[in-house]
Parts: C-alpha cells; sequence; structure tokens
C-alpha cells in the first residue's frame, strides 16, 4: 500500500510540473491585414516559438487580403484579434459604431507614402488634382483626403480608387500616384523602374503623423477576457524582441508560411519594419506603446480636414492599459 500510495504521489507531481495541455489553452484567432510578410514578423516568430502557447493561448494567424477589412471581421467575433490598418481607420470604424478597441500600436510613425515617377506629370501635392490616385481603403485613402484637403485641392477633382495588390498599372503609367510602404513597396517598385525613379510624398513632411498596424480587439473581449488580451500582447511584444535579435531567424520562419517572397527584399524590410515600431515614444515605452497624445493629434487632424464627419472619443477607442499591465522593462525594443 505505501508502495502504491508514493506512486500515485509521484505521478502527480509529475502532472503538476508537465507544461498546461492543449485543453487548458484559449482558443483564440489573429486576423492579419494583409498577406504573409514581415510586417507581421513578430507574430509569426511568437507562434513559431511557442510564445503564445507559454501565454496561455493556442492561435491561429489567419492573412488579410485586398478584399478584407479587419476592423469588420473583430467586430462580428470572426476573429479575436487583428492587425487593422492603423490609429486612422480605428477612427473610422469607432466613427460608423463598430465595436472595436485598439490595445497596440505596432509602427509609431506613418508607415507609408504617395508616390509619382519623376518623369511623370505629378511634380506638386497641387497637381494630384485631374490626376489618377490609388490608396488602400483600410485607412490611407482618409490620409489622403485630409494630406490634400489641408492644401486646398479640391477631392472632387481627383480620380481616388482603391489600390490593387500589384503595381504594374503604376508602372505601366495607367496611375499618376498610387501608395507605398516604405518598408517594402518603394523598393520594390525602384527595382522595376530604376533607383531614383520615383518622386515620394510623405505625409510626415505634411505635419500628419499617423501611426499604424494597431492591434485591435472587440469591447467585448476587452471587457470580459482582459488577461487574454494581457497575455496576448505580452507573447507578441517576445515576438518581436526575439525578431531584433535574430532577424535572420525571423525572416527564416516568415519564409516558411510565404515561401515565394524573396528573402532578401524580405530582410531588408524587416530592419526598416524595426525602426518604425521603435521610434517615438515607443523607444521611452516600449514595443505596442500606445502614444494618447499623438492619437489624440490624429483624431484632431482628420476631424479638421473632413477625414473624420464627427468627433471619436479616442479615450473610448484606445485603451492603453492592457499595455501597461505589463512591466516597463519586458515592453522595451
Amino acid at each position: 500500500m505505501r508502495l502504491r500510495l508514493l506512486v500515485l504521489a509521484a505521478f502527480a507531481c509529475l502532472v503538476t510540473a508537465l507544461p498546461a495541455s492543449a485543453e487548458t489553452l484559449t482558443k483564440a484567432s489573429l486576423r492579419l491585414k494583409w498577406l504573409p510578410q514581415n510586417q507581421f514578423a513578430g507574430y509569426y516568430v511568437a507562434l513559431a516559438k511557442g510564445y503564445y502557447r507559454d501565454a496561455g493561448i493556442d492561435l491561429t494567424i489567419n492573412p488579410g487580403g485586398p478584399n478584407l477589412l479587419t476592423e469588420n471581421l473583430i467586430a462580428t467575433g470572426a476573429d479575436t484579434f487583428g492587425v487593422s490598418g492603423g490609429t486612422e481607420s480605428v477612427m473610422a470604424a469607432r466613427e460608423k459604431a463598430l465595436p472595436i478597441v485598439a490595445v497596440g500600436i505596432g509602427h509609431q510613425v506613418t508607415p507609408f507614402v504617395f508616390i509619382t515617377r519623376k518623369d511623370g506629370p505629378v511634380k506638386t501635392v497641387q497637381d494630384f488634382e485631374g490626376k489618377k490616385v490609388t490608396a488602400w481603403f483600410t485607412g490611407a485613402n482618409l490620409v489622403l483626403k485630409a494630406m490634400l484637403t489641408s492644401k486646398g485641392i479640391d477631392l472632387g477633382k481627383v480620380s481616388l480608387t482603391p489600390q490593387q495588390v500589384s503595381f504594374t498599372p503604376f508602372v505601366n503609367g495607367d496611375v499618376d500616384v498610387a501608395t507605398a510602404t516604405l518598408y517594402s513597396d518603394v523598393a520594390a517598385v525602384e527595382k522595376r523602374l530604376g533607383p531614383d525613379s520615383l518622386r515620394i510624398f510623405n505625409p510626415e513632411d505634411y505635419g500628419i503623423s499617423i501611426p499604424r498596424d494597431t492591434v485591435i480587439v472587440s469591447e467585448t473581449t476587452a471587457k470580459t477576457d482582459p488577461k487574454l488580451v494581457e497575455n496576448f500582447l505580452r507573447a507578441s511584444i517576445r515576438g518581436w524582441q526575439y525578431a531584433r535579435l535574430h532577424p535572420d531567424d525571423a525572416v527564416d520562419i516568415v519564409l516558411k508560411v510565404a515561401p515565394t517572397l524573396d528573402r532578401a527584399t524580405e530582410r531588408a524590410s524587416l530592419d526598416v519594419i524595426l525602426k518604425l515600431m521603435a521610434a517615438g515614444s515607443a523607444s521611452k515605452h516600449g514595443l505596442l506603446w500606445i502614444d494618447m497624445s499623438r492619437v489624440k493629434g490624429t483624431a484632431e487632424f482628420l476631424l479638421k480636414y473632413g477625414a473624420l464627419t464627427k468627433p471619436v472619443d479616442v479615450e473610448a477607442a484606445f485603451k492603453p492599459e492592457f499595455l501597461e499591465a505589463i512591466p516597463e522593462k519586458d515592453r522595451m525594443p
């Protein structure tokens, strides 16, 4: 009998020491705003390295695409977490009464620009009038409208349409102005057109700073499961920290998901992405930080120039308390 009790006791200790089983993990999904690439490296790294499982989350990452709006999918409960367009798209969603909140911000400054060909007809921002312009209708369109309005440009004279995945229409001259990310698109287009072939209009040069790649959840998730939100952010930050220390390994992890991507391009883009994520207040407060003063400035600018039609309660739309629950030293880049 004593031997049996000892065996049972040893078994109990073993079970206690084992990691959490799949049954104890909380199932959740992360919806990206675009196709797999190094823009989302930290999340793929956290998944591959088991950081989400360490945090008690059985996570599935779902890719986005040109016809998906992350805010809608989070609001309807189709996905638990999302990487959305940015602060401007969160505000636009809240303006439409979508029940989403932002709990983190990836890119601390505007990560995209508007590009034209140097040998083309657009030399100044005033030349956008009467031209064919494309932008992502996930928030970049709002930034463009505000930028043009701030310069007194009649939006009715600008032919603005949703941008395709391919830059071929721009390269072929069928589009005069396109939207491009600083971390991959600009280099990719110059690779096709030649070095120093582009004229760049950066919103930051027009006093517009639009932090992007917001991490969003539904209001319901934020209220009913705050620990899940905190644990997701903690694991995601670990993924981005690993990507900063081991960028080559991070690229390899992404390429396993999307093997057709060009490795050299993705490696170069990751360096830019990491700088965008560590810029501004993130250098003092850590990755995914929500700078409320910058968020409020964005809201005021978008409202002033008509990209928003009514004020948005930014205190209700952006919730930094989930990040604040993580020790600052654990959030640093």
